[in-house]
């Protein structure tokens, strides 16, 4: 019997290995979504504020054609002004003239106001495209390990799932049955009992089930939490006579 437990207490001790190391390497993922979460935030306020530039470089395009319109339009009127031959006309041309001359003046200062706004922007981009740039590199490096963390984990994984197989043909059929069905909603599936207690649920097992697990050196269920029990005695060394 205590070479059957012997076995079982190997295979799981495989398990154990395979699940903290599935578990250390679960945070790899979660790390690289945040990295890549930043570095999509960085990349959406970069467009954003390119997108900003090109609407101002629309609005100064569109700035700059009123008033190349409305100053073809003055002097279209200007050269019209020494047409007119009644004084009511000259004087409603002149005024139209000095009004657009006035909007156009308004416009030209706006124009200014626009040049001087597009410029901050684009070194705005420029700021931000070398923060994002210098972070890009930063986090790329980082990731890149986290990569190589993660396939180092699933190497070692793969490697003990090989390891569990082998283990795994040695443990008694039955028993092996029983320990697969448990592992799949508890780990560990076995524990061993100490002083009456199961190490698993802290409960403890009724005594002539813990002496029967004492002398037979064997296994049985945890009325508690279902687990596989053994008395620990049955792993222990055996005193040298």
């Amino acid at each position: 019997m205590r070479e059957k437990l012997k076995a079982l207490a190997e295979l799981q001790k495989v398990d154990l290995e395979v699940a903290s190391l599935r578990k250390a390497a679960d945070v790899h993922p979660r790390q690289l979504a945040e990295l890549e979460r930043e570095l999509g935030a960085a990349r959406s306020a970069i467009e954003a504020e390119r997108t900003r530039v090109a609407d101002i470089e629309r609005q100064k395009t569109t700035l700059e054609q009123n008033i190349s319109d409305e100053k073809d339009k003055v002097k279209k009127w200007e050269a019209r002004l020494a047409e007119q031959r009644s004084t009511r006309e000259y004087s409603a041309l002149a005024r139209e003239i000095d009004i657009a001359k006035k909007a156009n003046q308004t416009m030209s200062d706006e124009l200014v106001e626009l040049t001087k706004t597009l410029g901050a922007a684009r070194e705005a981009v420029k700021a931000k495209e070398a923060e994002f740039a210098t972070r890009q590199e930063q986090l790329s490096s980082r990731m890149t390990e986290l990569r190589g963390k993660q396939s180092q984990a699933e190497g070692q994984v793969k490697t003990l799932e090989g390891k569990r197989s082998t283990v795994a043909a040695g443990v008694d059929a039955t028993l092996l049955r029983r320990y697969e069905t448990i592992r799949k909603k508890k780990l560990p599936a076995m524990v061993g009992v100490v002083a009456g207690t199961c190490q698993g649920c802290n409960m403890n097992v009724p005594p002539q089930l813990y002496n029967n697990l004492r002398v037979s050196l064997g296994t049985d269920i945890c009325p508690s939490c279902n687990r596989i029990i053994y008395a620990v005695e049955a792993l222990e060394t055996p005193a040298a006579k």
